[in-house]
């Protein structure tokens, strides 16, 4: 079981296997997101009782719109659904949900049970629960600068007030803290354009677990390797140790 006092505040997860899990059981790609969606209905509900103040899963990327468009019309299908079965029990478990990336894009109906979320849980003083849709983190940074260049052609910003806080500010995740943890499923060791600049001192847990396996247990055990973790955000370890973090991790 974790320690309540070291449980992060924002947890980000890459949610990454979910076509391979369905591969290894001669079923197809969607059999896989279906049961990848089952698992995140899951760890929400894990996350939330745990304490975890924000959550952010990359669902959809903007790199995704490449693979098949069956693939892509069935995904935005399954998120329809989610919304139908799951938002009255997020909205009652005190879930605010909020969507990163630009998902206008997204089919309408998708888009409608994506406001209608949003919506909903305006109020809702709970857990965070950040779904990263049509997200990429470079195109997150790139529309980021490209706002602050408008404002400061305008005259409406100095160069001067230009720093990191302006820039957080103008991401989707403007308002949250940076996350604490981000967890990636399915054996892959790699960010893949997710959450760039919010990750700069963020602790990592692999998995090797494909995400549909991917229980409530395994996400309690990330976050016991986080708890396990020192976090010194680029300062040195203390006079005489040299080398007090696990694993041989030196930030």
């Amino acid at each position: 079981m974790t320690d309540a006092n070291r449980i992060p505040v924002h947890v980000g997860i890459v949610m990454d296997g979910n076509g391979r899990w369905a591969r290894a059981r001669g079923l197809p790609r969607l059999a896989g997101h279906n049961a990848g969606m089952l698992a995140m209905k899951e760890i929400v509900k894990r996350a939330a009782s745990l304490g975890v103040r924000h959550l952010t899963v990359y669902a959809f990327s903007t790199e995704n719109w490449k693979r098949a468009a069956e693939e892509v019309s069935g995904i935005f299908n399954l998120l329809v659904v989610y919304v139908d079965r799951e938002l009255a029990e997020l909205n009652a478990n005190n879930v605010k949900v909020r969507i990163l990336g630009d998902y206008g894009k997204l089919p309408a109906n998708a888009v409608e049970r994506l406001k209608r979320s949003i919506e909903t849980t305006a109020n809702n003083d709970g857990m965070r629960f950040n779904i990263a849709l049509n997200y990429g983190s470079r195109d997150e940074i790139t529309r980021g600068l490209r706002s602050i260049a408008e404002d400061a052609l305008a005259g409406r910003l100095a160069l001067s007030e230009l720093d990191e806080a302006l820039i957080s500010d103008r991401l989707y995740t403007a308002g949250m803290p940076d996350p604490d943890l981000i967890i990636r499923t399915g054996g892959e060791r790699r960010l893949s354009n997710f959450l760039l600049w919010q990750s700069a001192y963020s602790e990592f847990v692999f998995s090797d677990a494909y995400w549909p396996d991917f229980s409530p247990r395994e996400f309690e055990k990330a976050l016991e390797e986080y708890r396990g973790r020192e976090r010194r955000f680029g300062d040195a370890p203390p006079a005489g140790q040299n080398n007090p973090s696990p694993k041989g991790r030196v930030e």
